[in-house]
């Protein structure tokens, strides 16, 4: 297996969690992790990325980016540990995966926001950022897929973690791999600040902008009424 293979994330997985979960719903019982214990890449691509999200998204977005790192870092260490990336590269997705949904840029183009997301993330990491392009290409690949949930195939181990730590924050699915107390320590550093209601605006959004658009295939009423009915974070989300 190649050094970029490794470093990148580009190693393939089971796109169904059951499988990667051995038909469980978790590897091991999760405990607390806080984000004073997690580290936070600072290198300087990563720092550039991150104030560019912070300059790009909304609060709640950024916010929720955020937590997605932090959920997603939580299960990989405590659930997969042999899964193998850097976190850098995973930042980068969690930072740039909702970027196609700004104001800007879900009406700049008739694409479906993960797949314009993803151009706008491999032009930013490649040409503006000089990341390498397996890395760069690693990152728009997971941000194109993150909404790409199924049964069947393959999906890079980054899109996984990706696909497992959005559905986390955004539905509560897979809620027993973290544990309470980390949820409740990242929402006080990163609030919800009623992301479930913001969230399914966007969705309905998209969809009558776009009829065509991808999030269509996670359900037209059923995504964005189970984003609203996500019970585990209902709690937080004030």
């Amino acid at each position: 297996m190649s050094n970029e293979i490794k470093l990148y994330g580009w190693e393939a997985k089971p796109r169904d969690p059951s499988v990667v979960l051995g038909g469980k719903k978790n590897i091991r019982p999760p405990e607390p992790q806080t984000i004073a214990s997690t580290k936070l890449p600072d290198t300087p691509l990563a720092k550039s990325v991150l104030e560019y999200a912070k300059k790009e998204l909304s609060t709640e977005t950024f916010n929720h980016s955020m937590r997605v790192y932090y959920y997603g870092t939580a299960i990989h260490t405590q659930q997969f540990p042999d899964w193998r990336f850097t976190d850098e590269t995973y930042l980068l997705a969690c930072l740039l995966h909702d970027i196609g949904t700004t104001d800007k840029n879900i009406s700049a183009t008739k694409m479906s926001f993960e797949f314009y997301g993803g151009l706008l993330a491999l032009e930013l990491l490649s040409k503006d950022l000089h990341a390498p392009i397996e890395q760069a290409e690693s990152v728009a690949e997971a941000v194109i897929r993150h909404q790409d949930i199924g049964e069947t195939g393959e999906i890079t181990t980054i899109g996984l973690l990706l696909q497992l730590a959005t559905i986390f924050d955004n539905m509560g699915g897979h809620e027993e791999l973290v544990h309470k107390d980390t949820i409740e320590n990242v929402t006080r550093h990163f609030p919800r600040n009623k992301w479930s209601s913001c969230f399914a605006a966007t969705i309905r959004k998209e969809n009558g902008l776009k009829p065509w658009a991808h999030t269509t295939a996670l359900g037209e009423e059923d995504f964005p009424n189970g984003v609203l009915n996500n019970k585990l974070m209902e709690p937080y989300d004030q």
